[in-house]
């Protein structure tokens, strides 16, 4: 049909171009206009397929079929979202780029920019052949339905770019520290029973039906990794955990002896299940959160790149900020505080987690803060700012498979966090309610310094 048209304005063109000078330039112009419209996509209908949310969904079930653990997510989907942001905003520039400055082909499909920059990580972040297989099936049918919708050129021209902006991104982040990976990281283990162990974190057991013993501290190059938009992990550093010896982490002890426990706590049916409900991979439930509140308020196409990437970036610098915390105060775990005590007289050494219902156990890394409500934190203040504090939502849980969850606002959805973390008997409320709060500063530094509109420049 364009083929056609273009033949029809030509015709035009040469007719008119007899008549007058004025009319030749006149005509000159239309010609140019229909060049350029030739050239370029073709008009994007209402049915054309959001493909910042459909990757957001293929990242989700990537990760989940992958078995990657909530710290490691955080960067997997920083990674993902700002290369998809950077290839869309490089093509129609809305915002400042995060860091691939817009150069993009002239007509290329931001779509298909969008797609290929997903694929392009996802294939880089898991590269058996297996996924690959399956990741490039997905990019392939993802491609192949924008062909009702775009030219053939635009969609080559948008793969390229959206290739292209991966890669950059790609080669930046190799560099933030996540490799080589260091030392494993025991803590006080080869103290323990001396009097400078009290306190401080070592392995601690994983969880039913055999309780093996542990294993080192995780990501412990989390907490001096580059971070996205924050000037230092240790920017918004939290002051040190309650002394024990202070009223604050004697009743953090007793809630949580008492409701954390596996067998005869003071839980509700409802608190435990909350507990194993919210056990699950963290940034993923707030890409899941996301994607629902943006299909219900009808955000566009571009929106959805700018959120996605700036949730998530959010959430990737809240866990280094959460990790410089754990490694530079080595708290030691609920378990370890009450199976070991300040002495013997003062241990439970049968005491066992309601967590420990899972194999994996407490989380393997120090205690102090925790890491799920620093993440819930930075994710619900970035949600809020867009959708409001009082977006109502439901959620599903991979470790409750066929439960949901409801929430009449995002406060109501962090503050049950709290409760699963102390409930499940890993984490003391302290370390939850400050770790909201670190969560929380990250999150309104980040918006305030990266991915703004473009002439925006008000940081206040």
């Amino acid at each position: 049909m364009i083929r056609d048209l273009t033949r029809m304005k030509l015709g035009h063109f040469l007719l008119v171009r007899r008549s007058s000078a004025s009319a030749t330039i006149c005509s000159a112009l239309l010609m140019l206009s229909v060049v350029m419209f030739a050239a370029g996509p073709l008009p994007v209908s209402a049915a054309a397929p959001d493909t910042v949310l459909e990757w957001i969904g293929i990242m989700n079930t990537t990760v989940l079929a992958g078995g990657t653990n909530p710290l490691v997510t955080s960067r997997v989907v920083a990674l993902v979202s700002a290369s998809v942001f950077d290839a869309v905003n490089g093509i129609d520039p809305r915002f400042q780029p995060l860091h691939v400055r817009p150069a993009a082909p002239r007509g290329a499909s931001q779509r298909a920019a969008a797609i290929q920059a997903a694929y392009a990580i996802l294939v880089h972040l898991y590269p058996a052949p297996a996924q690959v297989a399956t990741l490039t099936a997905q990019r392939d049918a993802s491609i192949a339905a924008l062909a009702s919708f775009e030219r053939a050129q635009s969609i080559a021209a948008g793969v390229t770019w959206g290739q292209t902006v991966a890669d950059a991104i790609w080669a930046w982040r190799l560099t933030d520290g996540i490799a080589p990976a260091p030392p494993p990281f025991l803590g006080v283990q080869s103290i323990v029973g001396t009097p400078a162990a009290i306190g401080a974190w070592r392995p601690t057991p994983q969880g039913l039906p055999n309780q093996l013993p542990g294993v080192s501290g995780a990501g412990p190059q989390f907490a001096t990794m580059t971070p996205w938009v924050l000037r230092r992990p240790s920017q918004f550093r939290l002051p040190p955990p309650p002394a024990l010896d202070s009223p604050e982490y004697a009743g953090d002890l007793d809630e949580l002896f008492k409701m954390g426990v596996y067998a005869g706590s003071g839980r509700t049916q409802d608190q435990s299940d909350l507990a194993l409900f919210w056990a699950g991979n963290t940034p993923l439930y707030w890409n899941r959160i996301a994607a629902q509140l943006s299909v219900e308020r009808g955000l566009s196409f571009h929106e959805n790149a700018h959120l996605f990437a700036l949730l998530n970036v959010t959430m990737a610098d809240a866990a280094i900020a959460c990790w410089d915390g754990k490694y530079r105060y080595v708290f030691w775990r609920p378990i370890t505080a009450i199976r070991d005590g300040f002495t013997p007289a003062d241990s439970d050494p049968a005491w066992i987690p309601w967590l420990d219902f899972f194999p994996g156990g407490t989380p393997a890394h120090p205690e102090y803060p925790s890491g799920h409500s620093t993440v819930s934190g930075s994710a619900a203040f970035i949600l809020a700012a867009r959708f409001g504090e009082n977006s109502a939502f439901n959620l599903t849980s991979e470790t409750a498979p066929g439960k949901t969850r409801s929430f009449a606002n995002f406060s109501d959805a962090v503050g049950e966090i709290a409760n699963a973390r102390v409930f499940g008997g890993i984490h003391f409320r302290t370390s939850c309610v400050r770790a909201n709060l670190l969560g929380r500063s990250v999150a309104d530094y980040v918006s305030r310094h990266a991915l703004r509109a473009i002439g925006d420049d008000n940081e206040n």
